[in-house]
């Protein structure tokens, strides 16, 4: 649906040229939700300027639906962006129409029948569940309830593609995820690509089916997000991932382990599991199968959408024949076990 190929956008600056974008390519699939994190300046929020066109890329080439956009004169720009909706992080509202009429707005540009008009808003107004909030104006709602409108707004003109720049950062955590499940919902009955970008990774976890982890103007890794989360594969997304997810031993206990780690019969593991396996009695069943013993020192379990992850840090002790068994049978059953080293 997205297809974006080899793009710069360089800005002037005092006296020299700063790099936004340096020869990013991704693609997103029709109907998912593609996150794009990074860090505040890292040119994640000129990247999405740049695929509705607000900005104009130095080079390279974005498609969208099939539809080269940057090869686009004003006039086909014009209305190819009615395909695309934009959610603002700050809702852009205008005070002095109600909510029935911010609405409306898209559509009074793009010339639609008044009728047509006034029945796609009361359709989007059920949509995002703000039916009896129609004639209020924008300075009687909640934030939440704001960026609901701005949701109604984006899909006035029945856009192909969604794009969302940080939506949720003005938002409390409890409002976040109303408006995270709005999308998501907006996404499966519509069959709507969004992409959306942010700085929380909590956001990438509760929506997103793929990931772009942008750092210095550059996309430095992609992938699913249960795989980015499990195993992220460069110092960027490692750290977004350890805001979140915490896998370092806490140091009292770390000093304890070592007292015996590194010796014979005893190592200290790390087993990560996603999924299935993380409802499975493994553990347990490997210290009776081996006749071990296992001491839990650190641990946590998350969801990315309906799948569970998280890791265990485990220190066993036995025979070293039966650990490295044990830990065998850990990696046959689904788990994966990284052995920690001492000190």
């Amino acid at each position: 649906m997205i297809d974006i190929r080899n793009l710069t956008k360089e800005f002037e600056g005092i006296g020299q040229k700063v790099l936004a974008l340096d020869d990013v390519s991704l693609t997103v699939k029709k109907g998912e939700i593609f996150g794009i994190i990074g860090l505040s300046g890292a040119g994640k929020s000129t990247l999405i300027r740049c695929i509705n066109m607000l900005e104009q890329p130095t080079k390279g080439q974005i498609f969208v639906d099939g539809q080269e956009i940057t090869a686009l004169d004003q006039h086909k720009l014009r209305r190819s962006r009615q395909k695309m909706g934009m959610i603002f992080q700050h809702f852009n509202l205008l005070s002095s129409r109600t909510v029935f009429n911010n609405v409306l707005l898209p559509l009074e540009i793009a010339g639609v029948e008044a009728g047509a008009a006034n029945k796609r808003v009361a359709e989007l107004l059920e949509l995002v569940g703000l039916t009896d909030k129609a004639l209020v104006y924008p300075a009687q709602l909640s934030g939440g309830q704001k960026q609901r409108v701005g949701i109604a707004r984006a899909l006035a003109n029945d856009p192909k593609v969604l794009l969302s720049d940080e939506a949720t950062s003005a938002l409390d955590p409890q409002t976040t995820l109303s408006i995270l499940e709005l999308l998501r919902d907006i996404n499966r009955q519509l069959n709507l690509t969004i992409l959306l970008i942010t700085h929380d990774m909590n956001v990438i976890k509760e929506v997103c089916d793929r990931v772009a982890v942008i750092d210095e103007a550059r996309i430095v890794e992609i992938g699913d997000v249960l795989r980015i989360f499990s195993k992220p594969r460069t110092s960027t997304a490692h750290s977004f991932i350890s805001t979140m997810v915490n896998r370092d031993i806490p140091a009292e206990l770390w000093r304890n382990s070592q007292l015996e780690n590194g010796q014979a019969g005893s190592k200290l593991i790390r087993v990560s599991f996603i999924g299935e396996a993380a409802g499975r009695p493994v553990i347990s069943s490997m210290i009776k199968k081996y006749d071990i013993d296992a001491n839990i020192l650190y641990g946590n379990i998350d969801r990315i959408k309906d799948t569970p992850f998280g890791n265990l840090t485990l220190e066993i002790r036995g025979d070293p024949a039966a650990l490295t068994k044990a830990m065998d049978y850990l990696n046959s059953r689904g788990l994966e076990v990284e052995v920690l080293p001492n000190g």
